[in-house]
């Protein structure tokens, strides 16, 4: 859907059934639209990689807590990080291309904010459900997930931070594993999933050099320019298949992917803004491979 919504939001009560109807199923489409589908395993996805290697049998694959979390992960979260991008951000994104093909553009509809508020408070329902080692990276999920966009932190307007705080896409994941093992992952598997993420957000903020530098906003790839944030995010992916490579070879060979793929891309002079676009189908499937690793230890 493109990004053609109207600021304004006529009252129900003024519109005949099939209009209200029709206004919903807008309204509908335009959150799938702001939630970005493409990326929705960016979220999901760690939850089912934390859950193959937390569970010690095929019975606890679909545990409640397990179901829950992949069930917000999938959606309401995504409506809740990219909703309060999005309205933080309505300013900035009149100027970015991304918003008139690939993604949809908040117009300050009413309706965004509460319903991004719902979805940040979602999670409370899942108290009697979540055992309490989970829960402190729901919490970090959520602050990161706002101090990322909106102020006074606004972590994505501060070089170096706008990175690191981007560690708050593996919390699904530990959140996940915590819940279904009822303790924490290794720390070198933490600090690899941190990198990862790292090197992945800002490698997603290339595309936005230029639009982001035309409205003022610094991040760490406006300051670092293009040739140097592939390097940053090649030592960030380097390092987190050593990471990986200290708990299993294995693990650090198929990570080993993301520094390969960084340095391919500029020895070929791809452009990143269509470079950009491969890798949710890459994340996809190298997330599909961590996980047949995970479930291989009780049915292989």
């Amino acid at each position: 859907m493109s990004g053609d919504s109207t600021s304004s939001e006529p009252e129900s009560q003024h519109a005949t059934p099939a209009e209200s109807q029709t206004m919903r199923w807008t309204q509908l489409r335009y959150l799938l639209a702001l939630s970005r589908p493409r990326f929705w395993l960016y979220l999901a996805g760690p939850v089912v990689v934390g859950v193959a290697y937390a569970a010690e049998g095929s019975g606890e694959l679909f545990t409640p807590a397990a179901v829950v979390l992949f069930a917000y992960f999938l959606l309401p979260a995504n409506v809740f990080l990219y909703g309060i991008n999005d309205i933080f951000d309505q300013d900035i994104d009149v100027a970015n291309p991304k918003k008139d093909e690939k993604e949809t553009r908040y117009q300050g509809q009413r309706s965004v904010p509460a319903i991004v508020a719902i979805c940040a408070l979602l999670p409370l329902l899942f108290v009697p459900i979540l055992p309490t080692d989970a829960w402190p990276w729901l919490v970090v999920f959520l602050v990161l997930g706002a101090a990322y966009s909106a102020p006074p932190l606004r972590f994505k307007t501060t070089p170096v931070l706008d990175s690191v705080s981007n560690g708050l896409y593996i919390a699904p994941g530990i959140a996940a594993y915590a819940a279904v093992a009822g303790t924490q992952p290794p720390a070198l598997a933490i600090g690899g999933g941190w990198l990862w993420a790292m090197g992945m957000h800002t490698f997603s903020a290339i595309p936005d050099i230029e639009p982001d530098r035309e409205t003022g906003i610094r991040t760490t790839a406006t300051v670092l320019g293009d040739r140097r944030t592939y390097a940053y995010c090649g030592a960030c992916w380097l390092a987190s298949a050593a990471a990986f490579g200290a708990l299993d070879v294995r693990l650090g060979a198929l990570m080993a992917v993301y520094p390969l793929l960084v340095a391919a891309i500029v020895g070929a002079h791809v452009a990143v803004d269509r470079a950009y676009w491969w890798f949710p189908a890459i994340n996809t499937v190298v997330g599909a491979v961590l996980t047949m690793g995970g479930l291989w230890r009780f049915y292989g």
